[in-house]
């Protein structure tokens, strides 16, 4: 059991199945009380109804309010995991882009300026971020999904050097591939670059919660990014060779 979670009042956005579902699960069987949101009112139900919780179907960057009532006037973890995998190039249209943007993102800071004021004066909380390895590295053929990525971690990162003097938790949970419908919604090039190595949802709760019990802002369910992320970060030009090479891997049909 982890002890900073046990008996916790816990929101999980996008938990009617996938990864948030899978949260969803491991809090409550760690002890929390959870609230499963999700846009599928009977998703969110069934999951709810299986956990002992309380859903509240709804936009995810809408319902902290609510939330926070149905657990008794205040929330200790929010995870804001719902989002939204945006394929596409350049040319995505405007509407995509700015779906992927207000899923990807702003969702997450609406949920912070309803929930931050509650968390500063008291001194506590703790903000979870469902995030990608695209928002530490990138995602061929997703142009949306990857840029608003890196906007969910910069926006996590930003959280956390701002406020963990004030007794906010941030974790950013970054896997590659993981067995969802989403997963199943990447095509061609999630089966070339995620499905090889891809996981289940449990094996990221898990991941998260060693993240939590070590105090750790960076959760990566697949330890291999982090030599990507270094790789990345040290030289650039030889990484983006690497990736284009997959990109031309993908795009002749290997």
């Amino acid at each position: 059991m982890v002890e900073a979670v046990q008996d916790a009042r816990v929101v999980v956005t996008g938990a009617g199945g996938g990864i948030g579902a899978a949260l969803a699960r491991r809090f409550a069987a760690e002890g929390a009380r959870v609230v499963v949101n999700d846009l599928d009112a009977d998703k969110a139900s069934a999951v709810a109804a299986e956990i002992g919780g309380v859903a509240v179907p709804g936009d995810a960057s809408l319902i902290v309010e609510e939330a926070r009532a149905a657990l008794g006037g205040a929330v200790d973890v929010y995870c804001a995991n719902a989002g939204v995998a945006s394929g596409g190039t350049e040319t995505a249209e405007d509407a995509v882009w700015d779906l992927a943007w207000d899923v990807n993102v702003m969702a997450h800071v609406r949920a912070a300026r309803a929930l931050l004021p509650h968390w500063l004066e008291r001194g506590e909380g703790r903000f979870v971020s469902t995030v990608s390895a695209a928002g530490l590295l990138t995602m061929i053929g997703a142009a949306p999904y990857s840029v608003t990525k890196h906007g969910a971690y910069a926006f996590a990162e930003w959280l956390s050097l701002t406020y963990r003097h004030r007794g906010l938790k941030v974790h950013a949970v970054c896997p590659q591939g993981v067995r969802t419908d989403m997963l199943d919604a990447t095509g061609s090039a999630g089966d070339l670059v995620l499905v090889p190595t891809a996981i289940e949802p449990d094996d990221v709760a898990e991941a998260l919660f060693k993240g939590i019990a070590d105090d750790r802002f960076l959760i990566l369910p697949h330890p291999e990014v982090a030599a990507f992320y270094e790789a990345r970060a040290t030289d650039p030009d030889r990484w983006l060779g690497g990736m284009n090479r997959v990109q031309r891997a993908w795009e002749s049909g290997a």
